[in-house]
C-alpha cells in the first residue's frame, strides 16, 4: 500500500465518519513520513487489527456486511442512510436494505426516528407505499427491510431535463393524495413531500418511499416538532416555525410538487435556505411559466389553492382535492387531445415531455 493510497484512505475513513478529522491530523504527519496506516489505526486510534481488515473490506464502512444479505449493489444515499439491493439468503428474495450511516448511528435521535420510520412501514399497508419488513440490528449497525422498488424518482426524472405534462403530473399528484389520505387516515402525516420521495416505478405506479419525518398522533400535534421537512418544500407555517403538523402542511408541499412537474424548477429559488423560507413566507407566488405553457386555468387554480400562504385557504381534505382533481381529468380525457397541443393526452399515460 503506497503512502498516497493510505492518505486517500484516510480521507475516505474521514468522509465516513469512521474518524475525525482531529484525528486524521494527528496521523497525517507520521503518514507522510513513511508510516503504514492500518499499523498507526492500531496503535493510535486503538483499533483491533480485524476492525481495520474490515474497514478495507467494505471501503471504509460503506458497503454493508450483515449476515444472511448479500449486497447486490448500492441503490442510493441520503443524509442519514444508504440503501441497497440484496438477497435475503433465507428466503431468496431480493429486497431493498436500508442502512443507518455511522454519523447518524451516534445520534439516539436519529436511531429513534430510523426505527421508528420501520416499524410505522411495517404496520401500515397500501398499494403507493413501500412495504417494510421490520428493523434489526447487527453489531452496530441499524438496518430495515422494505419492498425492492424499480423505477426512478421524480427529482432524478427532473435532473434529467424532463417536464411532465399536465394530466401526467395531476395523475402523479391524485395517486400520491390517495396515499396521503389513506396515511392520515391512519393517524400520520408525511411532512416531507417532494419529488425526491416519490417514485415511478417501471410499471409505471406511483410510490411514496419516505416516512423519515412522518409523525404520528400526539408526535403531529406538537408545535415544538412541527418545523421538518426539506426548505423548498415547507409550508409559510412550518417555515416560521412552531405550527401544529396537520394534512394542509402536506397538501402546500404537494402543490410546490405539482409546478415544479410541470413547469421543471421550483416556486422560489436561492442558493441561500434562509431566502427561501422568507420567500415562502412573505413572496406571492408568480410564474411566467404556468401562462405560457398552455397549461389550463384549472391547473393555476389548483396550484395556487394548494399553495396559498394562509392554511385556511388552501385545500382543507384530501377528498376536496382528489374530486377536484379526478374532476378535471375526467372532463380532459372527455376530449381528444392527441390531435394538438401538448397539454394533455387523452391515453392518460405517463409520457413525459422534454424540457426546452
Amino acid at each position: 500500500m503506497t503512502s498516497k493510497e493510505d492518505v486517500q484512505f484516510l480521507a475516505l475513513l474521514v468522509h465516513r465518519s469512521q474518524l475525525t478529522r482531529a484525528q486524521a491530523d494527528s496521523l497525517l504527519p507520521r503518514l507522510k513520513e513513511g508510516g503504514a496506516l492500518d499499523e498507526l489505526l492500531v496503535r493510535e486510534v486503538g483499533w483491533e487489527p480485524a476492525f481495520v481488515e474490515k474497514l478495507r473490506r467494505t471501503n471504509a464502512g460503506e458497503i454493508p456486511e450483515i449476515p444472511g444479505f448479500a449486497v447486490l449493489g448500492k441503490l442510493g444515499a441520503g443524509g442519514t442512510s444508504d440503501v441497497f439491493r440484496v438477497r435475503e439468503a433465507k428466503s431468496g428474495r431480493v429486497l431493498a436494505l436500508k442502512v443507518l450511516n455511522v454519523a447518524s448511528t451516534r445520534s439516539a435521535a436519529t436511531r429513534n426516528a430510523f426505527v421508528a420510520e420501520a416499524r410505522l412501514l411495517e404496520r401500515i399497508s397500501h398499494p403507493g407505499l413501500v412495504k417494510g419488513f421490520g428493523v434489526a440490528k447487527s453489531g452496530s449497525t441499524y438496518f430495515s427491510r422494505m419492498e425492492l422498488v424499480e423505477g426512478s424518482t421524480l427529482i432524478e426524472l427532473l435532473d434529467q431535463g424532463h417536464v411532465f405534462d399536465e394530466s401526467a403530473a395531476l395523475r402523479i399528484v391524485l395517486e400520491v393524495a390517495e396515499v396521503l389520505e389513506y396515511l392520515a387516515s391512519e393517524g400520520v402525516i408525511h411532512r416531507d413531500i417532494k419529488p425526491g420521495n416519490i417514485m415511478l416505478s417501471s410499471a409505471g405506479q406511483v410510490k411514496l418511499i419516505d416516512l423519515g419525518f412522518a409523525a404520528e398522533g400526539d408526535t403531529a400535534a406538537n408545535p415544538e416538532d412541527s418545523a421538518v421537512g426539506t426548505v423548498a418544500y415547507l409550508s409559510p407555517e412550518a417555515a416560521v416555525g412552531g405550527a401544529v403538523a396537520d394534512m394542509r402542511s402536506d397538501i402546500y408541499s404537494l402543490g410546490v410538487t405539482l409546478f415544479q412537474l410541470v413547469v421543471g424548477r421550483l416556486p422560489f429559488e436561492s442558493s441561500d435556505d434562509r431566502e427561501v423560507l422568507r420567500m415562502q413566507i412573505m413572496e406571492s407566488l408568480s410564474s411566467p411559466e404556468l401562462k405560457g405553457r398552455n397549461l389550463s386555468p384549472h391547473l393555476h387554480y389548483f396550484i395556487e389553492k394548494m399553495m396559498a400562504k394562509d392554511k385556511d385557504v388552501r385545500y382543507q381534505s384530501w377528498s376536496e382535492l382528489k374530486a377536484d382533481i379526478q374532476g378535471q381529468l375526467q372532463g380532459r380525457e372527455s376530449l381528444d387531445f392527441r390531435s394538438g397541443g401538448s397539454s394533455g393526452s387523452s391515453s392518460g399515460s405517463w409520457r413525459r415531455t422534454r424540457r426546452r
